[in-house]
């Protein structure tokens, strides 16, 4: 049409040059003629670029300066940035299911059959920068989507901007990716602060720092809870994880008793090689120290008993020292040593795999440090990390050794659940934000990672955690109760392209429905063979109304990679694309 107006004007134009016509009034019609193709060619263009939208949107990629100035902007204003995208509204979820009615190939054409997915549904509607409040990650975030869509290049983004925000990042990837460590390395030496960048990965031990899991506490109890988290159990209040969290707590009371400093290695020794060293030397500082003359008192047990001596020392505290200075602390430790032997060993049996795991080499120096002073290695603990504004990349290699990375991150996370409780019970208000980030999160999830998701708002944690189904957290944790707790704790959902149906429709249901037109038309026509040319007909419009989702489950599945809907907290609901973060480093 705009060809025909401008030739139409043209024509007129050389008429009235040649024909004995008016020629001012052949110039009014030109000029109305391009005026309306004009109004044509601006209808023309916008058509062209909405049909370009629809088509192949291949992969983009940001450069770290400029996600820089995107952090720096969206900071000023509290938020963070998703990607480019737009507002998914009733507007486009019409014409979502218009095109769907009608036929998307139909209508527009093979474009819309891409290998990769459909990237027509993006160019519903012109993209712009997607932001949000920082504020709502306190919320948490869940991220979901089937292997090689993009999860982890979103972890890339969002990790980015946290770490441009000053913020405490940590990331437990239990795959060990390499770009992920590189590219948070390579954001912090950006920033002008290389060294805020803290290692770990059991596959390199030799350039990983040394992470203890059990340096912070406030109550003793703790520490037996932190690693008793490990056990396998169903419901986690078992008669063996009971036990297993007595034995440990008497064990840790003996050490801090003592003044030996808890760790791993030290739980184990005495788990599987029995209290009672620990015991004698528990014994004798408690006597040293709260009975008098108790090195001449205790003889004459001495002499009864001949050569067990701990027998001996055991019989005068129960039967002297505890009218004088009795202690809780050995009392358990007392009854752990004189327990049964053999039902000891049953009841430990699925404590002493747990703290094999964790003490194999290389995990014995990684997760339990104890080197003489002067030493080289970088040890720290997730307190001083948090103090720190570090940023901490926690590989796991469970590609290689899956047992072995879960028990890493459980106790990993049990040790930030303590903190988290610290930080909650202390005040956090000269605190900053802790951004904790967890890819594959079903290989780590437990108990205190529940309670951190829970509880851990107040002391202003934000998870963001990474799964390919929801499935995922029920197998890991045995229970599909808590497999909902855990999807009940995310207040942000981004989902990438999903093949699982359960997911699929656990995130569309996440969104309100709404209503979409139709139109019916029918047609009627009847001859009556009775009456000669008796002939009827009919022609009916009607426009119809029904409800559909807002973004249907099945099209979650065909989403193209890099391409995600995300429903936020507040309600907002984003369709999207990442970019790749490209860094010196790759």
């Amino acid at each position: 049409m705009v060809c025909i107006w401008s030739a139409g004007a043209l024509l007129i134009l050389l008429i009235s040059f040649w024909a004995p016509v008016f020629r001012g009034f052949g110039a009014m019609l030109a000029i109305g003629c391009a005026i309306g193709g004009a109004i044509r060619g601006v209808q023309a263009y916008r058509r062209m670029v909405v049909d370009k939208r629809l088509e192949h949107f291949g992969k983009e990629f940001i450069t770290l300066d400029a996600l820089k100035v995107l952090a720096r902007k969206a900071a000023v204003a509290k938020q963070y940035w998703l990607g480019r995208g737009f507002p998914w509204s009733d507007i486009e979820a019409t014409k979502l299911h218009t095109l769907m009615s009608m036929g998307v190939v139909r209508t527009i054409g093979r474009v819309a059959q891409h290998h990769e997915g459909a990237y027509w549904v993006h160019g519903l509607a012109a993209e712009t920068d997607l932001f949000s409040e920082v504020a709502n990650l306190v919320g948490h975030t869940l991220i979901v989507g089937s292997t090689r869509v993009g999860k982890t290049r979103l972890f890339d983004v969002l990790i980015a901007q946290a770490i441009f925000r000053g913020e405490t990042v940590i990331i437990i990837d239990p795959k060990g990716d390499h770009g992920l460590a590189q590219n948070a390395r390579a954001v912090c030496e950006a920033t002008g602060e290389g060294d805020r960048f803290v290692y770990f990965h059991p596959a390199h031990p030799d350039r990983s720092a040394c992470i203890d899991p059990l340096r912070n506490w406030n109550r003793k109890t703790e520490l037996a809870s932190r690693v008793a988290a490990l056990i396998p159990s169903e419901t986690g209040a078992d008669p063996f994880t009971a036990f297993g969290w007595k034995v440990l707590n008497d064990i840790t009371n003996g050490m801090i008793a003592t003044g030996n400093r808890p760790n791993l290695v030290q739980l184990r020794r005495y788990v599987e090689g029995g209290p009672e060293s620990l015991l004698l030397q528990a014994l004798k500082i408690h006597f040293t120290n709260n009975v008098r003359d108790w090195e001449s008192r205790v003889a004459s047990y001495l002499r009864r008993y001949k050569d067990r001596p701990l027998q001996a020392y055991v019989a005068f505290y129960q039967e002297v020292a505890i009218n004088e200075a009795q202690s809780v602390d050995l009392d358990g430790l007392i009854s752990t040593f004189e327990h049964n032997r053999d039902h000891f060993q049953k009841m430990i049996a699925s404590l002493i795999p747990i703290l094999s795991m964790l003490t194999s080499d290389p995990l014995q120096e990684l997760l339990s440090p104890d080197f003489d002073p002067g030493h080289e290695r970088l040890v720290t603990d997730m307190s001083k990390v948090i103090r720190g504004n570090k940023v901490v990349y926690i590989g796991l290699d469970s590609l290689a050794d899956s047992t072995v990375g879960s028990a890493i991150g459980s106790i990993m996370l049990a040790d930030l659940a303590a903190v988290a409780g610290d930080r909650y019970n202390y005040g956090i208000q000269t605190l900053t934000p802790v951004n904790l980030f967890i890819d594959e999160a079903a290989e780590v999830l437990n108990q205190p990672a529940i309670q951190l998701m829970n509880k851990g708002g107040g002391a202003d944690f934000r998870v963001t955690i990474a799964t390919q189904t929801f499935a995922d957290f029920a197998s890991r944790l045995g229970d599909e109760n808590k497999a909902r707790q855990v999807l009940a704790n995310t207040n942000n959902k981004i989902a990438l392209r999903v093949l699982d149906y359960e997911t699929q429709k656990y995130i569309a249901e996440g969104m309100p429905q709404t209503k979409v037109r139709s139109m019916a038309l029918r047609y009627g026509h009847n001859v009556d063979t009775h009456i000669h040319d008796e002939y009827s007909a009919s022609y009916q419009e009607q426009i119809l109304e029904e409800e559909a989702e807002l973004f249907p489950a099945a099209m979650l599945g065909e989403l193209p990679p890099l391409h995600f809907i995300a429903r936020l907290s507040g309600g907002r609901t984003l369709k999207g694309r990442i970019p790749i973060l490209v860094t010196d480093q790759q």
